[in-house]
């Protein structure tokens, strides 16, 4: 009986901060997929338009070093959202969101109307288990957006999918309007999960932000090729482009994803602009972060299967009542981390499988230590640890470590491990990343008997485009 006395509990408190006047904070939660950290305006880009998520930047507080855990399947933003919602890490999270109550469950549990819209790539079951409501639902992994199958919740069950007439975004975007709109009494929990900026960079043709390939430059860290076998080297991300990475082509990709960008960033400006028109617009905590990052182009490498910054960073904007304006935080945190920092911050009790941590005090403070380090994990493949300085990457199936010093390398170009002077670090690190992933739960070893040859020759690709087109989801 502690669960339904624990709601009881805190309905009643809902109840009181009502009578008072002084409701918890509203909660609306916007999450793109595939945005690399880097590509806000006001965060520092000096070629992307991206008015609106600046605006959201200077009304709060803005991320620098949150992140991804990784994964142990291609489709990354399989157990990014799972982890994000359940408060679980890597090691333990039920990619179904069938085991576990969610987060979003929590808040429901704790008198929060709860509400979503958009991108779903778990388990379609666990959507009536986690929101009370939900519209517009799209349950598969990459599509055409221009029309892509959507279905509601009804009755605890998803609809009939139908085709979607008009860009998804805007079909996301219309629906959290519709229900910013639509509430009568709050707080709410308001969930918009996009596909956008994932490929295929489609966007509608009479949107006037544009970008020429000659404007876009190269990241610092551009390579042609990635100098050694990282074990995911001709997954379908990394043939969406030719090798070498050419610089045009790269140019070409990320003019496109830029535009993509831009274009998501004009929808989540209509759901802001209803918000501020509403009645909730002073009480309501506004997320904006993503699934990954992704690479483009970046260390030769052009999807998200890889444990560099570019990939495993995700941006990260918090704004809201209590939360300072125009805050930037070193705070290092997991994507897992912030909806208990949100239910602390609305006084919603943990779901008993949550071990995400706490960091509101982050929020009311940006500078205020988060985690002292964080692991990540690719398949069996790849593992890595980074602290606020350092940042060791080992590839045990062919026997390679990277090491980097992020405060003055922080687009990881200059690898440090071999050197004799390293040694000392590269030993602490290594056995740091051990004892965190064995107390995590991780199984797969840090070395393999008989590693393969690190060198590696790309494929003959034809057509890359074809191959770009491929089956499966990411």
């Amino acid at each position: 009986m502690i669960l339904p006395r624990l709601a009881l509990l805190c309905l009643l408190l809902i109840g009181l901060a009502a009578a008072r006047g002084g409701l918890p904070p509203n909660v609306l939660f916007l999450f793109a997929d595939d945005q690399r950290p880097d590509t806000i305006a006001a965060l520092g880009n000096p070629v992307i338009r991206t008015p609106h998520l600046d605006q959201l930047a200077r009304d709060g507080i803005s991320f620098r070093h949150a992140y991804m855990q990784g994964a142990f399947v291609g489709a990354t933003c399989v157990p990014s959202r799972a982890m994000l919602l359940s408060g679980q890490s890597l090691f333990h999270v039920d990619t179904k969101l069938l085991r576990d109550e969610t987060w979003p469950a929590a808040f429901g549990r704790a008198g929060y109307q709860t509400f979503m819209t958009g991108k779903w790539h778990n388990d379609p079951a666990a959507i009536g288990l986690s929101f009370q409501n939900a519209r517009a639902v799209f349950t598969g992994g990459m599509g055409d957006p221009m029309s892509l199958p959507v279905s509601d919740l009804a009755g605890g069950s998803l609809t009939k999918p139908v085709r979607t007439k008009r860009h998804a975004c805007e079909v996301f975007a219309d629906e959290a309007i519709r229900f910013l709109k639509g509430v009568r009494e709050g707080p709410f929990f308001c969930y918009v999960p996009f596909d956008a900026p994932h490929d295929p960079h489609i966007v509608p043709a009479s949107f006037p932000v544009r970008y020429r390939a000659e404007e876009i430059p190269l990241a610092p860290n551009f390579l042609p090729l990635h100098p050694f076998d990282n074990g995911e080297m001709t997954i379908r991300d990394e043939v969406l482009l030719p090798h070498p990475r050419t610089p045009e082509a790269v140019r070409q990709m990320n003019a496109d994803y830029y535009r993509y960008i831009s274009f998501l960033d004009s929808q989540i400006g209509r759901i802001l602009d209803a918000l501020a028109k509403s009645r909730w617009a002073s009480n309501t905590i506004v997320v904006f972060s993503a699934d990954s990052g992704v690479a483009r182009g970046s260390h030769g490498l052009i999807g998200k299967q890889n444990l560099y910054e570019h990939s495993v960073g995700v941006p990260l904007l918090i704004s809201g009542p209590g939360i300072p304006r125009g805050g930037r935080t070193d705070a290092l945190c997991y994507l897992y981390d912030l909806l208990p920092t949100l239910g602390a911050f609305c006084g919603v009790p943990a779901p008993r499988a949550s071990e995400g941590r706490d960091l509101s005090a982050v929020l009311r403070d940006p500078a205020q230590a988060g985690r002292p380090d964080l692991v990540f994990a690719y398949r069996e493949v790849q593992r890595a640890i980074r602290d606020p300085q350092w940042k060791l990457i080992r590839y045990p199936v062919v026997d390679r470590t990277q090491l980097f010093d992020l405060a003055a390398d922080p687009f990881e170009t200059n690898d440090l491990a071999a050197l004799p002077a390293q040694a000392e670090r590269v030993a602490a690190l290594s056995a740091r990343l051990a004892a965190e992933l064995h107390e995590a739960g991780d199984t797969a070893p840090l070395r393999v008997a008989h590693p393969k040859p690190a060198a590696w020759s790309p494929p003959i690709q034809t057509n890359a485009p074809a191959a770009a087109a491929g089956p499966a989801p990411r």
